[in-house]
């Protein structure tokens, strides 16, 4: 059975944004311990990536091979070789066509659409999303693991991660990851 990890970029107050921060904004021309880690170590049994459709646009613009430039660092091309190749899955009930090679849009419950992507031939899945698709997941259990990448900043506005849930998830601890400019990566497996 394919393993399902749900990734979520977070402020320290749970906001679903990318704010600025000492060591955030600083180029390199090689990935940092957490991007091998939280990425290059999974392009190997990582085959579909789900997302939501804004999560899904904002990363075809910002992160296929098509938005890259000659200069940009080696690890930024092998990242957007990756996504470009990889199956995607874009959840949506608007966008008609991805525009994307290698992906299909999904609408319709989400529980069936994880059990029939569960059910595909391939390696691991990853839901990459924002706030609301990974809400939906942990609500509903459909992950085995998440990754939460913590930035640290208390940020004040944007789409919460956290909302009122019906019931208690309970998490197991698996790893914590130390970043350079006071980030953490903290990662959970589900307790079923």
């Amino acid at each position: 059975m394919r393993k399902i990890t749900a990734n979520a970029y977070m402020t320290l107050d749970g906001r679903g944004e990318f704010p600025k921060y000492p060591g955030s904004d600083r180029s390199s021309r090689t990935a940092n311990a957490l991007f091998r880690h939280m990425w290059i170590a999974r392009y190997g049994d990582v085959t579909t990536v789900v997302m939501g459709r804004r999560s899904f646009l904002g990363h075809r613009r910002v992160w296929s091979s098509k938005a890259r430039k000659p200069s940009d660092p080696k690890f930024l091309h092998d990242y957007s070789h990756f996504l470009d190749n990889v199956d995607k899955v874009c959840l949506s009930r608007r966008l008609k066509s991805p525009g994307w090679e290698n992906s299909r849009v999904m609408k319709g419950d989400l529980s069936k659409i994880v059990a029939e992507l569960r059910r595909e031939e391939g390696g691991n899945i990853m839901i990459e999303g924002g706030p609301r698709l990974i809400q939906e997941v942990l609500r509903r259990r459909l992950a085995d693991d998440y990754w939460f990448f913590v930035m640290p900043v208390v940020y004040g506005k944007g789409p919460r991660y956290w909302g009122s849930m019906k019931e208690q998830n309970t998490l197991k601890l698996l790893e914590v990851k130390y970043g350079e400019d006071g980030e953490i990566m903290l990662h959970y497996e589900t307790v079923r």
